[in-house]
């Protein structure tokens, strides 16, 4: 058996669509323009990427794109008042400010500085806090967690009633999107390091999200027959037959995995692709709340 390939790129095209279609009524109905500020501290050359990646995207569906670049000494000052000048600017519906920060920058009292009603990556400790409880709803999910979601749900894959197993606990993937499976009423496990008989405990899973940083770490006798198999992971592995010296991929072993999943996500070309879109959806909504159009 070969798992049906779950293509993350197409996916988020078709989102990009049709995030294009819903700013154009936007400002020609409404005359709202969705607007982004990007923050990056430092000179980080990953940051660098992303943060002119989601401008370039930013841009494709509509969205007025700002970026604002600070040296990698600025003060925890000067990185919050730029935060504050940010939320005090009508035109400026959701704030992204890059992380890692410098280590420092008080990462924590930064993303607490961003108004929650602009919180587009949805880290603001209330956002998190209404994720986590029953009968709370965030403003924003965080991107990559929530493109998860999306990637399943336009699968047409069911999460209710499912077990999901989640590989890692990171604020930033493992935690919340844990919260957001939970949410849609799967019984959910987090492992971790310190989890006992890792793989009996991926078997039981009729979804698992491997979100850990090890390279090709899953194999397939982890994996339950016909689970949805959604690998977040991205990792460098020397490759002297590449240009480059060496290649991308996942903490899922997928030419292994492939062959018992019943669903898979790709390494690239899955879950990264994702990211950028939700962000984009998440800004276009905030948009339309500060315009009173929710």
């Amino acid at each position: 058996m070969t798992a049906k390939l779950i293509d993350g790129k197409a996916i988020a095209k078709e989102i990009q669509e049709e995030l294009t279609r819903e700013v154009a009524e936007l400002k020609e109905k409404h005359g709202v323009v969705p607007g982004l500020a990007t923050v990056l501290v430092g000179d980080n050359p990953a940051s660098q990427t992303y943060v002119r990646m989601k401008q370039k995207r930013s841009a494709e569906v509509g969205i007025h794109s700002v970026g604002y670049t600070l040296p990698g000494d600025a003060t925890q000052e000067e990185v919050e008042a730029l935060v504050r000048k940010l939320n005090a600017d009508p035109t400026i519906h959701g704030i992204l400010v890059q992380l890692p920060l410098p280590k420092h920058l008080n990462e924590e009292a930064v993303l607490n500085a961003i108004s929650i009603e602009k919180d587009v990556d949805g880290f603001h400790p209330i956002n998190i806090g209404r994720l986590a409880m029953k009968g709370r709803q965030a403003l924003f999910a965080p991107c990559t967690p929530a493109g998860i979601i999306e990637l399943i749900d336009r699968t047409g894959i069911a999460i209710e009633g499912k077990e999901a197993v989640v590989l890692g606990r990171s604020n930033i993937v493992g935690l919340p999107v844990s919260m957001l499976l939970l949410k849609r009423n799967a019984t959910i496990t987090i492992c971790h390091s310190r989890t006992h008989d890792l793989p009996a405990v991926t078997r039981r899973a009729d979804i698992l999200v491997a979100a850990v940083g090890r390279p090709l770490m899953v194999k397939a006798d982890w994996v339950k027959p016909g689970a949805v198999v959604i690998d977040v992971g991205i990792n460098r592995v020397d490759d002297p037959s590449r240009k480059r010296g060496y290649r991308l991929v996942g903490d899922v072993d997928f030419e292994e995995v492939k062959e018992v999943a019943g669903w898979i996500t790709p390494v690239p070309g899955g879950v990264g692709p994702m990211t950028i879109a939700m962000l984009l959806k998440n800004t276009v909504t905030a948009a339309k709340r500060a315009a009173g159009l929710l």
